[in-house]
């Protein structure tokens, strides 16, 4: 004989497999969508932009080329497209923004033809709230590019002039406004530090980087806090402390 317990617990394990298969069909119901949404100019853009970033790995394309490339890929692109290929309306709908700085949404592009199976860059969005910030930074042994995919940010670039034991000698290249559809971009050897505030509600930002670009370097690859707003010195130039994460997210995150 059944009883009352044993019958709420059948129940309970047929509604929670009912409801696994439901958020299983959805999922792939949303991919089989979202596959279908793609334009092809978006998934050749991508293609393009994944073609550069093998290129400079391998060394036939120079750092500088690929920021003046992408940066031409960034600006040819169409914002709708790009917005559709990451899913941006499901990505970015239950955002829960970081107190202080940004909050990194990691995504997949959709398995369509033409499309990349194996990328030459990593990507994120980056998620801000007013006044938030992608922290101060610079870079060593990677490429960067930023295109913004909704709010307006104050952007921020300087030049890496020179390198010391506890700072940084950097003379300031860009200082303005960016809004949804314009980009910038990062190497080592232009523009190498950059900081981005938000200045809207909130900003989303694509983010792509091309990791260990030169397989001579003897820096680790990866970022380089710093306190921008250091000792002002002749020539424009300012020494900026290096500094950790966790400080360049509490003075200007």
């Amino acid at each position: 004989m059944t009883t009352p317990i044993q019958s709420r617990r059948v129940f309970n394990q047929q509604a929670l497999g009912s409801l696994l298969t439901f958020s299983l069909l959805e999922t792939l119901f949303r991919h089989d969508l979202l596959a279908d949404e793609v334009r092809p100019n978006a998934v050749r853009w991508l293609a393009d932009v994944n073609q550069l970033g093998r290129d400079l790995k391998g060394q036939s394309l120079q750092p500088l080329d690929w920021q003046k490339k992408i940066e031409e890929l960034l600006a040819q692109a169409s914002l709708s497209d790009v917005l559709e290929l990451i899913d941006f309306e499901r990505l970015t709908a239950n955002v829960s923004f970081a107190e202080r700085g940004e909050r990194s949404l990691r995504f997949s592009f959709p398995k369509v033809e033409g499309v990349p199976a194996e990328l030459s860059f990593g990507k994120q969005i980056f998620a801000l709230k007013k006044d938030r910030s992608v922290v101060p930074h610079g870079h060593n042994n990677m490429a960067t590019a930023f295109l913004i995919l909704k709010g307006d940010l104050r952007g921020r670039h300087y030049d890496r002039v020179q390198d010391e034991a506890e700072h940084i000698l950097i003379r300031p290249t860009v200082d303005r406004k960016f809004t949804a559809g314009e980009c910038s971009t990062v190497s080592d050897y232009k523009d190498n530090v950059h900081w981005f505030q938000a200045t809207s509600e909130t900003a989303f930002i694509f983010n792509l980087h091309v990791m260990d670009t030169n397989p001579s370097a003897t820096l680790p690859t990866g970022r380089v806090y710093i306190d921008p707003l250091g000792e002002k010195l002749a020539g424009g130039l300012t020494r900026a402390r290096r500094i950790g994460y966790k400080e360049a997210n509490q003075l200007y995150g």
